[in-house]
């Protein structure tokens, strides 16, 4: 499996890939995202969550990949255009792991490839995924990221 964009209204096609996926649908079914404070909003204790986010903008050169190892990020850009960057793992080189917030970072690495998302649209990274978030042309773009126990 490796990351996944499409329209939200295509979510629930993917409940199949992880149990949590379908608790997601149903959150966002009863949630407007673009109206939450931002912080961390608990669904199902440290399994599921969505954090609420004012990313800083980053250009693709200054966004910095990162991996997880126990969480799947679901990333919802709510207030504008957000660009990703992509390497898989496979062609990473070994990094530090904080396990206390499940994330390696590579610094120094430019992504292989980047995907753009709007909002109404979402991208999943699994934990084979390096990706580099918060790409923008804005100083700063409002998000929704969900962190599904993989």
């Amino acid at each position: 499996m490796t990351m996944i964009i499409d329209a939200l209204d295509n979510l629930s096609l993917y409940e199949t890939l992880n149990p949590l996926f379908g608790e997601v649908v149903e959150f966002l079914k009863n949630n407007n995202l673009a109206k939450m404070e931002a912080g961390k909003h608990a669904i199902k204790g440290d399994d599921l969550f969505v954090n609420i986010q004012h990313a800083k903008g980053r250009t693709p050169d200054t966004a910095v990949l990162e991996t997880h190892r126990q969480m799947i990020d679901i990333q919802i850009p709510l207030d504008g255009p957000e660009t990703f960057g992509f390497t898989p793992l496979g062609h990473l080189p070994e990094a530090p792991y904080d396990a206390e917030k499940d994330i390696s970072f590579y610094p120094d690495l430019m992504a292989e490839s980047f995907i753009d998302c709007q909002p109404g649209m979402f991208a999943i990274f699994f934990p084979q995924d390096g990706h580099a978030p918060c790409i923008t042309f804005a100083p700063e773009i409002k998000k929704a990221i969900f962190k599904v126990k993989a």
